[in-house]
């Protein structure tokens, strides 16, 4: 029965994707060399190992909408779920390399955005944790089924970088922010109330009234 090993060796931008999407390189290969591997079918569910990186001043502060005051990460800073990704691995013998496709996204509303965004400089430590199953070929030559053991997992870091230059190249110089219904219809009243052409301009104006308000 094959005994699979699985690794990440880099991650790359899948660029003109319809949506933000990195290709993370993974490396599979079977204990047992000489033996047929049909194909895996092939889930990833990636975790973002929080506690394994320092974290500067400025990213500290960034951060504080996650996991509190600084003083308090000892409770806080904890393994956070990032996605689950799934791939295809098609047919090889010895080992193979193959690319995990993960979307990722730019909304504010999701924790590892906030997250992501946070950090200026480094990596992210990631945990892949790896189930599925491996379609293989048996000493008789016949069609084998076998799942992938529990325990199978790789960890990467990614450069912060890396992320940044995605979003980067789908979003140059924006961001995306979801708002609830209610508050849309208030903000695009007060933009088309106040004759504002652009909702950037709409933001900045409705930023000002409120620190003004704050001063007086």
């Amino acid at each position: 029965m094959p005994d699979l090993r699985l690794s990440v060796e880099s991650a790359e931008t899948v660029r003109f994707a319809a949506a933000p999407l990195m290709a993370f390189k993974l490396r599979v290969s079977n204990n047992s060399p000489e033996e047929l591997i049909h194909t895996v079918a092939l889930k990833a569910q990636i975790q973002i190992e929080t506690a394994r990186r320092q974290y500067e001043p400025p990213e500290q502060e960034q951060l504080l909408d996650l996991f509190g005051s600084p003083d308090r990460w000892g409770q806080t800073l904890r393994t956070m779920l990032w996605t689950h990704a799934s791939a295809v691995v098609p047919r090889f013998t010895g080992s193979t390399l193959t690319d995990l496709h993960v979307p990722c996204t730019f909304d504010f509303n999701i924790a590892a955005t906030k997250y992501f965004h946070g950090l200026s400089c480094g990596e992210l430590p990631l945990c892949f944790q790896f189930s599925g199953t491996v379609f293989y070929q048996g000493a008789d030559g016949a069609l084998q089924v076998a799942p992938i053991s529990w325990d199978k997992e790789a960890k990467f870091r990614l450069p912060v970088q890396a992320w940044k230059g995605l979003m980067d190249e789908y979003y140059p110089n924006s961001a995306w922010l979801a708002l609830q219904k209610d508050t849309f219809e208030r903000l695009y009243q007060f933009k088309v109330r106040e004759g504002i052409p652009t909702w950037e301009e709409a933001v900045e104006r409705a930023l000002a009234a409120v620190q003004e308000t704050v001063r007086t």
